[in-house]
């Protein structure tokens, strides 16, 4: 169960608000601006890319992370966190931070990887790759909450998605990318919404989790897929001898 925070309402009641309510109203009160990297530019650095992932709280599939390196003579209007955005707005700005950034990439980390080091190891490997496979090579990082492992000078910023216009680009072409990887296998496994849920704990997916078990791209390290009572799903690729896995993706 999901911990509750509790408030006053106007009649003086007291009302339970999910700490996730309470985060996201944080997050929208955040002015998400070209703040951390002006202060970056004034201290010398020329090319300062924003990195962040997506999924991390997923139940299935990979976790997913981008860098983004954007032009300082463009500015792309209405970044911000890609979770108060919504699909149609992610979908318009996606390919204007891929057509007028600098430079930008795309790393994934599959489940099994995500099984076997954890999240927090996976996450902080995409954004790693999602870095190395910049084709322009930055001198300053502002990375999402995280410090990484790279030989240049990075701040980490807490809620940056929300408060850096490059780790917005960041997360909201590793959301498009994400969503679209997951709403692909919609049709392989029909019975767990993952258009609509990509891979989150909705209740639907729970009860298909419960009833069904998790599919082979669940990741069984997270509690509510190693508890499901039903045995894993076998593909016939996983039947193989020598099945072949996709590590990762990269993009530029």
């Amino acid at each position: 169960m999901k911990p509750k925070a509790k408030k006053l309402s106007g009649d003086g009641n007291e009302q339970t608000v999910s700490k996730a309510t309470l985060k996201l109203r944080l997050l929208k009160r955040l002015k998400c601006t070209l703040k951390y990297e002006k202060l970056a530019w004034d201290c010398g650095a020329k090319l300062v890319a924003g990195v962040d992932e997506v999924g991390r709280g997923s139940l299935f599939g990979p976790v997913v992370a981008a860098a983004v390196i954007l032009d300082p003579r463009y500015r792309i209007r209405g970044l911000r966190d890609s979770k108060l955005l919504d699909r149609e707005a992610r979908e318009k700005l996606a390919p204007r931070i891929r057509e007028h950034a600098l430079a930008w990439a795309i790393a994934a980390v599959d489940v099994a990887t995500i099984d076997q080091i954890n999240i927090y190891w996976a996450s902080k490997r995409a954004m790693e790759e999602a870095v190395a496979t910049l084709t322009l090579r930055p001198d300053h990082l502002l990375v999402d909450a995280m410090r990484i492992t790279c030989d240049c000078q990075q701040t980490p910023i807490i809620h940056g998605d929300a408060l850096s216009a490059s780790i917005a680009a960041a997360s909201i072409i590793a959301k498009v990318e994400r969503d679209a990887m997951i709403s692909a296998w919609d049709p392989v496994f029909p019975e767990y919404g993952l258009a609509s849920n990509k891979g989150y704990s909705t209740p639907k997916h729970l009860k298909t989790l419960r009833e069904k078990g998790p599919t082979p791209l669940h990741r069984l390290s997270f509690a509510p897929v190693w508890t499901s009572s039903a045995p894993q799903e076998v593909l016939e690729f996983m039947l193989e001898e020598n099945p072949k896995q996709a590590g990762c993706r990269l993009s530029n």
